[in-house]
């Protein structure tokens, strides 16, 4: 976007996501100055810029957001689609570098461009840049990713930042000799907030649901949707709370025994509850 007139002796333009404004006569003619002149603070082009930045992060935000969902629920996103959307940078920075595979389940690459035509360019493993086609691809979950050590350490390499976290996304992988009928995983329990509105703003605040006394975060794992739970309290209790037991949901709302949660559930239901963990009070002289 160009420099726009606003007043006499100023104009306007949205520089790195912010209204900034430089002289038109003067001495400092065509020089960006370092703040808005009380003069146009209150200009129309100032505030149609302001407004328009303000869209601008709420688009690159959902972006990001649906790009998330995509990659989480592991679902195939059509080619198609990541070719018309590419040339918005809003959408071209979420999308950017994430892992893909096409046709070929054990063929990983991070995606580096989209082209009008349908063809993705991928970074394989190999450091080539190759051209793809296939009808969709997806971009997996990380705990879905064969050798993710492997892919983490050649992205490294390669200088490769996520938007979208992804290959450095924490996961974790159910364990083995569960009890049959257990339903319900305990490691982070117990975790004290001062107050059940604190750690309701904390569950908010990193994405997930706050549903009755609980944090909920809803997956699409394999063909059926779950939803993982944490206890956080009764929503009018006041009072210093912990962080209960961990539980996933069908979507009857019938507890699901620990055996029966898939791979990526598994992960997300215990990101989110050592999230909501990690933000509890530490008593002074006591470990962390």
């Amino acid at each position: 976007m160009g420099w726009l007139s606003a007043g006499d002796g100023y104009e306007v333009a949205l520089v790195e996501g912010r209204v900034a404004a430089r002289a038109t006569s003067g001495r400092a003619a065509g020089r960006q100055l370092k703040s808005l002149p009380k003069a146009i603070k209150e200009h129309p082009e100032v505030d149609r810029l302001r407004r328009f930045a303000e869209w601008l992060d709420r688009h690159a935000a959902s972006c990001v957001t649906q790009v998330d969902a995509w990659m989480v629920s592991s679902l195939p996103v059509p080619t198609g689609l990541l070719a018309r959307v590419w040339p918005d940078e809003a959408w071209q920075s979420a999308l950017r570098d994430l892992a893909v595979v096409g046709d070929d389940p054990d063929e990983v690459g991070f995606l580096r461009g989209a082209t009008e035509s349908g063809e993705l360019q991928i970074v394989n493993l190999d450091g080539e840049t190759v051209r793809l086609s296939p009808r969709t691809v997806t971009l997996p979950h990380p705990v879905l990713l064969p050798d993710l050590d492997d892919l983490r350490e050649f992205a490294a390499e390669l200088g490769i930042v996520q938007r979208v976290e992804q290959i450095h996304r924490a996961t974790w992988r159910r364990p083995e000799g569960l009890a049959a009928k257990a339903t319900q995983v305990r490691d982070f329990t117990g975790g004290q907030f001062r107050s059940r509105f604190a750690l309701a703003a904390r569950a908010t605040s990193l994405g997930y649901r706050v549903s009755g006394g609980y944090a909920t975060a809803r997956v699409r794992d394999g063909e059926r949707t779950v939803e993982a739970s944490v206890w956080i309290g009764e929503p009018y209790w006041d009072d210093q709370v912990e962080t209960g037991s961990l539980t996933w949901q069908d979507q009857d709302g019938h507890a699901l025994p620990l055996g029966e949660v898939g791979p990526v559930a598994w992960s997300e239901g215990m990101r989110m509850a050592a999230a909501l963990y990690a933000g509890r009070v530490i008593e002074e002289g006591k470990d962390a």
